[in-house]
Formats: C-alpha cells, structure tokens, sequence
C-alpha cells in the first residue's frame, strides 16, 4: 500500500518480514564461508551470525524471552533472506534516484515512536520480527526507500523492478539457508525426503 508521508508506520516497520521465507536445501553452492554471494560480492557466514548474536542477545533480555526465542526458530535463514532483500532494495532505490539523508530517517524512527509508546516499545516491536536494535536505523531506511520506489513507481513496477534487481544481482544462497528466487525475493519451499509420508507421497506443507 502506498503511503502519502515519508514517516514511518509502526504496521510498516515489518512490512519485509510479515512472510517468513521458507528455505530448500538444494541450488548452487556459493564460494567457502558465504551464507549468499551477489554482484561480485558476498555475505559472509560470519556476518550472519553476528547478526543472529546480537538478535539472540537482545531477545535474552527482554521480559518475552522465552517466547520470542520460541517464535523465531527460523532466525538464520530468516535473517539471511532480510540481508538479501535490503540489498535488493538499496540496489533498486539508488538506480533510481532515490536518496535518503541521515535527518529524513532519523524523523522517520521518531515518528514510529511516538506512534508505538515509545523507543522501548519501537524496539520490542522490531525485536519480535528478528531485529536487533542496532539494526533499526537500516530497516527504516529500506523500508523508506521502498516506499519512496512506490510513489514514484507504482506497485507494479516496483515489483518488476525489485525482480530485475535480483537478477542483475545474480544472487546464490549457500544450500544451508535455501534457494533464492529472484520473482518472489525470498527462498523457495522445498519437500525434504524426510517429510514424506511413509507411502512416498509429501506431506501438504
């Protein structure tokens, strides 16, 4: 949905996240210690799981741990898949002319405080959906780059255009983590052997 404002919602904040990828375990191998290679670059294992520390950490200490941690077993992969998207969306924003200042996003994150109870509140909010506090200035600014992408767009072309980004991209996830799927910006699902029923036929997933 295309919003008017450059502030952002706190609906919006995880408006990424609200499709949590489901990964397959086949597809091409990128170079040792990658979680995903792209554009002559890579994002390495080690990068991941920083992120996954940090969110971890966080998750720990908050009064909800226990339930975040339970909520979020998929946390690598779906960390992963978001490092791709804003990649993605960043590559696509600055193809075409779009341009953020530091002041527009730091407006943007006191606005969705204010709207969600406050920082506290704004950062559970983004905890819930895998992301550290450290990692909110950068959501924000993918998310406002998108948005940006849909005014002067329109929500169909920015869908062919997020598609053609992940293409020229020529991104490859590591099998660990899934397949990437340069249509949907996500990792495909695959039926692993071991979901099968014992008649041979997969089960619905």
């Amino acid at each position: 949905m295309i919003r008017r404002h450059t502030a952002l919602s706190v609906s919006a904040a995880s408006a990424l996240l609200l499709s949590a990828p489901l990964l397959t375990a086949c597809g091409e191998a990128p170079r040792p210690g990658a979680a995903a290679v792209m554009d002559g670059g890579r994002i390495t294992v080690s990068e991941l799981q920083g992120q996954v520390k940090a969110v971890r950490e966080a998750q720990r200490n908050d009064p909800r741990a226990a339930q975040m941690v339970a909520g979020s077993g998929r946390l690598s992969q779906d960390t992963l898949i978001r490092m791709i998207q804003f990649r993605v969306i960043e590559r696509a924003g600055k193809d075409n002319g779009i341009s953020l200042t530091r002041r527009e996003i730091q407006r943007a994150r006191s606005a969705a405080e204010t709207q969600s109870g406050g920082a506290t509140a704004l950062r559970a909010l983004y905890l819930q959906q895998g992301i550290a506090p450290a990692g909110i200035d950068e959501a924000v600014r993918m998310d406002l780059t998108r948005n940006a992408l849909l005014r002067k767009l329109g929500t169909s072309k920015v869908n062919e255009v997020f598609a053609r980004t992940s293409k020229a991209l020529d991104i490859k996830v590591n099998p660990r983590y899934g397949k990437w799927d340069n249509t949907q910006g996500t990792a495909v699902l695959a039926r692993e052997a071991w979901l099968r029923t014992s008649g041979g036929t997969p089960e619905q997933a």
